[in-house]
């Protein structure tokens, strides 16, 4: 295991730690806009990390969600989401993660996503395959999507300007069904291994989806926009898949943009 990986999973480990003290104690949360929620618990976690990636790489930039964004010379940079289901987690429901990914230039080097409520930790370093707990993980074999489940997501800001309704009510009967479990890094390391098929959503941020493309990468899956052209960091729309049924996934999204 590197160094960059090796750092970034002994400290999602114990942010993750950190996280499962905080659940269980009195709720203490605040709104960043409309019904965007954030804890200290986010805080406590993302202050935490960034002391221990600065303190290791200090010659790294830090992007955090909360707010963190330490500079550097270096074009190496952490993309940082100290509390990923930070709803679930203000409301006792069990799952949210902690999610870590170094990017170089547009490239993602490594991804941690590590579910504490679980003990599960999903990682990844570039062309060296991506894993669960020291176990080699790969995509589903589903060759079709009416045998899929599928994932997805919705947003906490504007949700009336979102259009992803369609696409959920589309793909829920095109499928064996669609999940939501409040957590984009872990709807993507379900694809990377194999318990989800596939996973749409918008607008997602660097640090919600920087480990999880690598980790479905590195699986042997695909990442892309709705139209095919493979994903970049800051991208509008993400599908990602396990190759096998993305034609589909494309041909439905296109038929809904051109009902829209």
């Amino acid at each position: 295991m590197n160094r960059y990986l090796q750092v970034g999973v002994e400290t999602a480990q114990q942010a993750g730690a950190l996280l499962l003290d905080e659940f269980q104690k009195p709720r203490e949360h605040e709104y960043k806009a409309g019904v965007d929620l954030v804890t200290v618990a986010d805080r406590r976690s993302e202050a935490f990390i960034v002391e221990r990636l600065r303190t290791h790489f200090p010659q790294h930039a830090i992007v955090g969600e909360e707010g963190t964004r330490h500079q550097a010379a270096s074009d190496y940079c952490w993309y940082v989401d100290p509390l990923d289901g930070t709803t679930n987690f203000a409301h006792r429901y069990p799952c949210f993660a902690v999610s870590l990914a170094l990017v170089q230039g547009e490239e993602v080097l490594v991804g941690v996503v590590h579910d504490p409520v679980r003990g599960e930790t999903f990682h990844a370093a570039r062309g060296e395959g991506a894993w669960l707990n020291q176990k080699r993980i790969h995509v589903s074999a589903t060759e079709r999507l009416t045998e899929s489940l599928l994932a997805t997501g919705f947003p906490t800001r504007k949700r009336h300007q979102n259009p992803n309704i369609l696409y959920y009510h589309r793909f829920t009967m095109l499928s064996h069904g669609v999940r939501r479990d409040g957590s984009a890094a872990l709807d993507l390391c379900s694809v990377a291994g194999g318990r989800f098929d596939g996973f749409w959503e918008f607008n997602l941020q660097s640090w919600d989806v920087g480990a999880g493309i690598l980790l479905v990468r590195e699986a042997g899956g695909v990442v892309t926009d709705f139209q095919g052209v493979p994903f970049r960091l800051g991208g509008a729309e993400i599908a990602a898949s396990n190759g096998r049924i993305h034609p589909e996934l494309q041909q439905v999204f296109a038929e809904i943009a051109a009902q829209a």
